[in-house]
């Protein structure tokens, strides 16, 4: 998709009617909620997205017309924007006509901040310095964990922070500089940040961040901090939340990663790991059995935390990595280990080493690009990756295979793992979300085949565009 392409045609959107309605320029939050394993049913995923403006208030938006208005929301977070309203009003929320960004020269909107419309905002190359900022409820007085684990989940050690960031992001971030403080006692009982809101609770988290920094506020200069992880000794909401705050530190107005953690969570690294990806703008992953269930793809941590993880005796479930889509947004994919094939692309048969290869020398990531479509914001593509259940992180997946996501459906732009069973699995560690030697797939819109034809040490060799032999389950690996 020409991307660019879509940043001009939602700001000529915005700018045609504003006229009729309303811009407004701010930065945008977005933050997900995250519920806590539990052994019934674990509670469904929340997504909030509001404009933080200047003067400090904050506008609620719509997270299905902030999808549809932005093309590719989740590339905006924590960056000025500028907002198109239409004047309507629906659910006591403003229509939204069109959200782009108003740091990138090619919209012609007002320059603040050199970046591409397309790239994720926030400090994702280079050091990436987190402040762990522990504070205890009023009311609550237990202190779970040392100040010093907390620093030290941030080393280069093996099943550390600093090390899986590192590996996952084939060492084009760091964690460099990245600290922990603490205990600080917040000034008000855990009631007064968590309240009733229905028959649910709801965390106050501008509350609970303003308050924990402010404690922390003489301690530590914000200032050089990009993401700053808040630990809580009490249950929140029955949620983990990560993703950004605008607020000023220090001196200085910015949007900082954030995320808020309630003890499940920072006892274990796999869903902190999860929580700091929101932080830097990565959105959910799922697969493809079409339920509302987001955590059901063991194959990026971005989505399914808890399944198919390595053990940690000290940090206990260790993140996974994340799948090439969340690689590539962050911008870590090198071009030349990236291939792009378009409909009516010649057969083509090429080496796919596996993604967990720092040094790779071959492709790491197949697009498999569907046409284009009016709509600029629509249309599919497909993201093609290889896997092996090995290493610090990755030793206890489902087993070596190449993977398959489809992106795009419904403004969204979340990877939904294929599986060629019918009906697709919960959980997409089975056989059918795997392609190996011998097993071909062939998209559901029936453009694009990959034959996976053999394996060797550094991956796999396939051939996109032949339709093979297809094999494998009770019917053949397709999807009608």
């Amino acid at each position: 998709m020409d991307r660019k392409r879509v940043t001009l045609f939602a700001c000529a959107s915005l700018l045609a009617g504003a006229a009729q309605g309303e811009v407004l320029q701010g930065n945008l939050e977005l933050r997900w909620g995250d519920g806590a394993p539990a052994a019934e049913a674990r509670l469904a995923p929340k997504f909030e997205v509001a404009l933080a403006l200047d003067g400090g208030g904050r506008i609620a938006l719509d997270p299905g017309q902030a999808r549809r208005g932005a093309g590719d929301l989740y590339a905006l977070a924590n960056r000025r924007v500028a907002v198109g309203f239409s004047g309507r009003k629906s659910g006591g929320m403003r229509m939204i006509d069109a959200i782009v960004p108003v740091d990138d020269p090619a919209t012609g909107l007002p320059h603040v901040r050199s970046g591409k419309a397309d790239g994720v905002a926030k400090a994702t190359l280079g050091a990436t310095r987190w402040m762990t900022v522990a504070c205890r409820f009023s009311d609550i007085a237990e202190e779970q964990k040392t100040v010093a684990f907390f620093r030290d989940q941030y080393g280069e050690a093996e099943g550390q922070l600093g090390h899986y960031w590192r590996e996952v992001s084939y060492d084009r971030i760091n964690l460099a500089g990245s600290d922990a403080v603490g205990w600080y006692a917040l000034p008000h009982p855990r009631s007064h940040y968590v309240t009733e809101d229905g028959e649910e609770e709801k965390a106050d988290l501008d509350a609970l961040f303003d308050d924990c920094t402010a404690a922390a506020d003489a301690s530590v200069d914000f200032s050089g901090v990009i993401g700053i992880n808040m630990m809580f000794n009490g249950d929140l909401d029955g949620y983990a939340w990560g993703g950004g705050r605008c607020a000023t530190l220090d001196g200085g107005h910015r949007c900082w990663s954030t995320t808020w953690n309630p003890p499940w969570s920072f006892n274990n690294l796999a869903p902190l790991a999860h929580e700091m990806g929101h932080g830097y703008g990565l959105p959910h992953s799922d697969n493809s059995d079409g339920d509302d269930d987001t955590y059901d793809n063991p194959w990026d941590v971005m989505s399914d935390s808890w399944s198919n993880a390595v053990r940690d005796a000290v940090y206990g479930s260790r993140p996974k990595h994340i799948n090439m889509l969340q690689r590539d947004r962050l911008g870590w994919v090198d071009a030349a280990r990236k291939r792009t094939f378009d409909v009516g692309t010649p057969r083509t048969r090429l080496q796919l080493d596996f993604a967990s290869l720092s040094g790779a020398g071959s492709a790491q990531m197949l697009v498999l690009q569907t046409p284009s479509s009016p709509d600029p914001y629509s249309g599919t593509f497909y993201t093609v990756e290889a896997r092996r259940r090995s290493g610090a992180y990755e030793g206890a997946l489902a087993g070596d295979a190449v993977i398959i996501h489809r992106v795009g459906s419904g403004y969204r732009y979340e990877a939904e793992s294929q599986d060629a069973d019918r009906p697709p699995a919960d959980t997409a560690n089975n056989e059918g979300s795997m392609f190996k030697p011998g097993e071909a797939w062939i998209s559901p819109d029936g453009l694009f085949t990959l034959y996976v034809e053999s394996g060797n040490a550094g991956g796999f060799t396939v051939i996109v565009g032949d339709r093979g032999r297809v094999t494998g389950g009770d019917g053949p690996r397709r999807r009608k």
